[in-house]
């Protein structure tokens, strides 16, 4: 009987022990992820029946404010400036929860973070609800020009300041309009739903960080940058004059772009964009390539501040040289397994103008309470190192040859020394991706960028990157330097 009794004991205490396990688990690992899941009703209905804090840009303008409704969920987001901010914005939905900055400062906004409820004890003890607004790193007049740089054309920017991740402009067409979301009708909150999935131009898919693309020859900033970092590899290093590259493992072989004969120094070869010299870096690297892509975050989500998220790039599989060789001389001129997205390749530029770091990308400056009064600051925090400052001294100018007399001449912005390259991807889709990345002034620059335009834009077929997104980097760079 003391054997049954002490056996029914310890299966009640391991029970007990469950139970507080889990209680304590969702109560507070699991707290957040259960506050913003759509499905919790209570929550849901807590968050829409007080007001929110607002959103703004860097230039004061509204993006997100709460508006009264006089239904049973009192109040509901307005969003003054559509589509042009949605993609970072996102929204608050009754129906889906919610997106973008919109989930990511989710606590902030509803006046729930610790600080605000200690800036406004005053009020808490009041019964007065804190509120915090958020004020962005972006500008609504840059953005607003990325958008009409871009015109009908699909594709994206990116604007940052390299010295601290801060994102100046990030936009992508198409876009779409966030207000149906907000609306308090649930079947014109699924209809609209349903609407942008049917659209196959994907609206709603923000292709500055979600979306992943071939980046052609700007990943040469990345190729270049590794061979020189290995120590075995200087600007001086010959390379012979090719039109094509034999690929070892098969009869195939690696072009040059219009079928032209390039190669000399590397200097040389990087100012033309020759493929076959970047093909042969590639295959001289070998399985040490990938992990110095990694260091620029090749494999890597960046930690945007942006729900859901960044999309990560790729690369070719660690270890994976002896097995398909050719796959490392495509790498090496971005193409064949590497995909990245325009804020990866903005950050790669970054990386180059910041003495080889690469900052966190953050699109969110600071947290403000009801009074307007700053509580929190977003501040720069190091994300990866992906080269000495030397070899970034050395890649400086080798992008600053690019821009002067090579590939990337529409970037050239007069009196300011613009470092950057120039890429035209080819890709499975149809005419080639046209690219720049760079970033200005080069002996202390202030701004990089990051310009993609899918499958040539308006010049279709006959799109090179320094003639379609070059002009429009050097439209975004002038902007920021007030040029």
């Amino acid at each position: 009987m003391n054997r049954a009794i002490r056996r029914v004991g310890i299966g009640v205490t391991v029970l007990i022990v469950l139970l507080v396990g889990q209680l304590t688990y969702l109560q507070v690992y699991d707290a957040d992820n259960l506050a913003n899941d759509p499905r919790n009703i209570r929550f849901q209905l807590r968050d829409f029946s007080k007001p929110r804090g607002r959103i703004l840009t860097a230039d004061d303008q509204i993006l997100a404010r709460s508006v009264e409704t006089g239904d049973e969920l009192k109040f509901q987001r307005f969003y003054p400036q559509g589509g042009l901010f949605s993609q970072i914005v996102g929204y608050q939905s009754f129906v889906f929860g919610n997106v973008g900055v919109e989930r990511t400062y989710n606590s902030e906004l509803a006046g729930r973070d610790p600080l605000l409820q200690i800036r406004n004890v005053g009020d808490v003890l009041a019964g007065k609800e804190p509120i915090g607004n958020l004020v962005l790193s972006t500008s609504a007049l840059l953005q607003a020009a990325a958008r009409d740089a871009l015109g009908d054309q699909r594709g994206s920017v990116v604007v940052m300041n390299p010295k601290t991740g801060s994102i100046l402009a990030m936009y992508s067409n198409p876009s779409y309009d966030p207000q149906p979301f907000a609306s308090h009708n649930s079947q014109a909150v699924q209809d609209y739903d349903k609407l942008l999935r049917a659209d196959p131009d994907k609206p709603d898919l923000p292709r500055a960080y979600r979306e992943r693309y071939p980046p052609g020859s700007t990943f040469k900033v990345i190729t270049a940058s590794s061979a020189l970092g290995t120590g075995r590899f200087t600007p001086e290093t010959n390379f012979p004059q090719l039109t094509e590259l034999d690929l070892p493992q098969t009869n195939n072989t690696l072009r040059n772009f219009g079928g032209q004969s390039c190669g000399g120094t590397l200097a040389r070869s990087f100012q033309q964009s020759c493929n076959t010299t970047f093909g042969q870096i590639g295959l001289d690297l070998g399985d040490e390539f990938v992990p110095a892509m990694d260091r620029f975050g090749i494999g890597s989500a960046p930690p945007l501040d942006i729900a859901p998220g960044a999309a990560a790039s790729a690369g070719p599989p660690p270890g994976s040289f002896q097995q398909n060789q050719p796959l490392f001389a495509f790498a090496g001129i971005g193409q064949g397994d590497v995909a990245v997205t325009p804020l990866e390749m903005a950050l790669s530029a970054s990386a180059v103008a910041n003495n080889g770091q690469i900052m966190q990308p953050h699109v969110a400056e600071r947290i403000t309470d009801g009074d307007d009064n700053t509580v929190k600051t977003i501040g720069a925090k190091p994300w990866r190192t992906a080269m000495s400052p030397q070899v970034a001294s050395t890649m400086t100018t080798l992008m600053v040859s690019v821009v002067e007399g090579g590939t990337g001449r529409a970037a050239r912005i007069p009196g300011v020394s613009v470092a950057g390259k120039t890429g035209t991807a080819q890709n499975e889709t149809g005419a080639a991706h046209a690219w720049f990345v760079g970033f200005a002034p080069a002996e202390d620059p202030q701004v990089a960028v990051a310009v993609l335009v899918e499958h040539g834009g308006s010049a279709g077929n006959e799109a090179t990157g320094g003639q379609v997104a070059a002009p429009i980097a050097a439209q975004m760079m002038r902007m920021v330097l007030g040029r």
